[in-house]
């Protein structure tokens, strides 16, 4: 019953989180400067709510738990769910609603199909059809269209380029055909490329997988580290379990001061309607995570020098050394989130094909979920490679002071530089779609 659950529960967040950005998005006018810049502070401010939830969860939720027992944190939990329904319905009335028109998983497996098919059918790419939307304008519908208002005009523009076939991932193309073998497979050029968006994203969503590697060393290593140094603040001692506090911390009072303070001044600098733009912002979050992984290797080796010092290599006693050093990864890497997660969500929605956004804004979610296990991942292959005969591996055994995790840190530090290079690779290549980013 159990693991039933927690099933559920993963399933309920997925679809909180894979459909609330995007929802919370499509409630702003985009095709207005004030409406963009409205979109990108809640994006913003999204991140700092699903902190604050963290907030609680590892603080008053955790105490309950601990003092009252786990089923009155499950009941606490489980009523603010049940409360969060009608206060989301009373909204209703004033959201602004998306008719679905279909999965995007219908189209991508559609089109990568025909294409497949058609290619081995032996079928050529037909251009015959084409939208009328891509025909040169007489002068008559010309002077229409400048009576037209900017967000018609923006609308109109991008279908344009949806339906205008591109040669980027030429092989997609052969999807399109009067003929196809099997008619449930026609499709149209609009449809390949929006698949061909999506497909051009790909690679800004690999390259942040490197840096939640990173963050999940802020609920492992990191706490392990803390929980052999001087945990004490005056007269409380704070437990090393509650340190994923920083980071959620940081989080809720950088997000302000960025978007208050360092927005507005970047705007005046770049003249751009978001300061910097996404893929900087991304970039921004990837180079922090790199600087907080050195960092944590410089404190594990002030940590490991400490205990060597006083003769506390193999003791279980506290070290002589205040867990604060800790806060420092913490804040770093908590900085790196605001940067990465909020620049990725509004990226991926700008960017992402209108019928797409939902699964667009999700890969931020896949990206922390791949993170994650890879870092188990390259945990194990760091023990079985650096095991050598009576040698332990870097990661292995109980003493935390015999392990080499500074090693493992400067090998997460080399990763996350390479990532960043491959990261710049593809992004200053990458070309914008968006109104609101090529400002």
């Amino acid at each position: 019953m159990l693991y039933i659950g927690l099933y559920l529960v993963a399933a309920g967040v997925g679809g909180i989180k894979g459909s609330l950005p995007t929802h919370g998005a499509e409630q702003f006018d985009e095709s207005t400067p004030q409406g963009r810049i409205k979109r990108s502070t809640f994006f913003n401010y999204f991140v700092v709510c699903l902190s604050a939830g963290g907030l609680i969860a590892t603080t008053f939720v955790v105490w309950i738990e601990d003092n009252k027992g786990w089923k009155w944190g499950f009941l606490i939990s489980t009523m603010a769910m049940l409360l969060s329904i009608p206060v989301f319905l009373l909204g209703s009335g004033f959201y602004r609603n998306k008719i679905p028109n279909g999965s995007p998983f219908t189209t991508i497996s559609k089109v990568l199909l025909a294409a497949i098919i058609n290619s081995c059918s032996g079928k050529t790419t037909s251009n015959a059809v084409v939208n009328m939307a891509t025909s040169p304008p007489s002068v008559s519908t010309q002077k229409s269209s400048d009576t037209k208002s900017k967000k018609g005009q923006e609308k109109t523009s991008e279908n344009e380029s949806l339906e205008t076939q591109t040669q980027s991932f030429k092989f997609l193309n052969r999807a399109v055909n009067n003929t196809p073998v099997y008619t449930a497979l026609k499709c149209t050029t609009k449809q390949v490329e929006e698949v061909k968006v999506v497909l051009k994203l790909f690679p800004i969503f690999a390259s942040t997988i490197i840096l939640n590697c990173c963050l999940a060393q802020l609920s492992t290593f990191s706490v392990q580290q803390a929980a052999s140094m001087d945990t004490n603040l005056g007269s409380l001692k704070i437990p090393a379990a509650s340190l994923p506090v920083f980071p959620i911390v940081i989080i809720m009072v950088v997000a302000p001061i960025y978007d208050h303070l360092i927005i507005p001044f970047a705007r005046e600098i770049t003249k751009r309607e978001t300061g910097i733009s996404h893929l900087q912002r991304i970039g921004t979050g990837l180079v922090l995570s790199v600087l907080a992984m050195a960092a944590a290797a410089l404190v594990e080796v002030k940590r490991k020098n400490v205990a060597i010092k006083h003769d506390l290599v193999d003791s279980t006693k506290p070290l002589p050394i205040t867990f604060f050093w800790i806060a420092i990864q913490y804040a770093l890497l908590g900085s790196a989130d605001l940067f990465t997660l909020a620049g990725m969500l509004e990226f991926f929605f700008t960017e992402a094909p209108s019928s797409m956004r939902s699964l667009a804004t999700s890969l931020s979610w896949a990206s922390l979920a791949i993170g994650y296990y890879l870092s188990s991942v390259i945990v194990s292959i760091v023990n079985e490679a650096t095991s050598r005969g009576h040698h332990k591996g870097w990661l292995s055994g109980g003493n935390l002071n015999r392990y080499r995790l500074e090693r493992f840190y400067w090998l997460l530090c080399v990763l996350g530089g390479v990532n960043f290079l491959n990261y710049l690779f593809w992004a200053c290549r990458y070309k914008y779609r968006s109104t609101g980013s090529k400002k």
